[in-house]
């Protein structure tokens, strides 16, 4: 069986493990007190995630791994043209989509019909595991759009493509964690990964840390290209999460965060208000 057949439920399998393994850690290690009960949040943070997935299932011939595929059987794309060993091919491949998703992942704060989707993102008034799935199924098609489009102009090897979704849904499951990992721990990882110390101070209600370490998977982007912040400035325990404008729980359910983007205030969070 090729690679692209079993990618999605080895994929799903991956997922469901880490999300798993991520729960009963953040439960025994907590980083913070959560503000709010776990059972509402996640079950409209894991419904987000399935519609999202149904979404792009409508849209099949648009996910990743297919146009990999696709581009494989026809020779298509940058890599296969430079004939380099697929090993190096693949190791490119996954830079690049990450750092691609690093650059959607700004456009989506400094756009403000962008933002409007992932500010479904933000509204999250804990952050844990789930968070990291939390994301308006119209966003969760638009980057899969995205990354197809990449894949097709690459030619990225089918393989690479594979590895790398599992590490993006991975790595969001991990560094939204509500996980306390031992500051050396912390320090080391975040040289080459996001850790959840890092990515918890880009959910702090303070508009200048929300516009601040946009990494996924790579530490090395934020570092780069400037916005990288080593810690938040009221501290990872007094910090408040979410959104200013967004504060009551009852209008955060899975009704209301589906139709956030249209009803919600946008408040003052696009970049280039600032």
């Amino acid at each position: 069986m090729e690679i692209s057949a079993v990618g999605v439920p080895v994929r799903l399998m991956i997922f469901v493990t880490v999300l798993a393994l991520m729960a009963v850690l953040e439960a025994v290690f907590p980083r913070r007190r959560r503000s709010q009960p776990r059972t509402g949040r996640w079950v409209s943070n894991l419904a987000m995630i399935g519609l999202g997935n149904l979404l792009i299932r409508a849209a099949s011939p648009l996910l990743p791994i297919n146009v990999a595929a696709l581009a494989h059987g026809n020779g298509w794309g940058l890599l296969p043209a430079l004939h380099l060993p697929p090993g190096v091919q693949g190791i490119i491949a996954v830079m690049v989509l990450d750092g691609v998703i690093y650059l959607q992942h700004v456009l989506t704060h400094a756009l403000p019909t962008l933002w409007r989707l992932h500010m479904v993102h933000h509204a999250d008034l804990d952050l844990d595991t789930t968070t990291g799935v939390r994301f308006h199924p119209v966003e969760i098609l638009l980057s899969a759009i995205l990354k197809s489009a990449v894949v097709a102009a690459l030619g990225a090897p089918v393989s690479a493509v594979v590895l790398f979704e599992i590490l993006l849904n991975g790595c969001s499951l991990f560094n939204h964690a509500n996980l306390k990992l031992p500051k050396p721990l912390d320090r080391l990882l975040r040289l080459a990964v996001v850790t959840p110390d890092m990515h918890r101070l880009h959910h702090s209600v303070i508009i200048r840390e929300t516009h601040s370490n946009f990494g996924f998977c790579f530490a090395c982007w934020d570092r780069l290209l400037g916005t990288y912040k080593a810690q938040p400035e009221k501290g990872h325990d007094a910090m408040t999460i979410g959104l200013s404008q967004f504060r009551d729980p009852a209008r955060l359910g899975l009704r209301h965060l589906l139709l956030l983007p249209i009803t919600g205030d946008p408040g003052r969070q696009p970049i280039n208000r600032h």
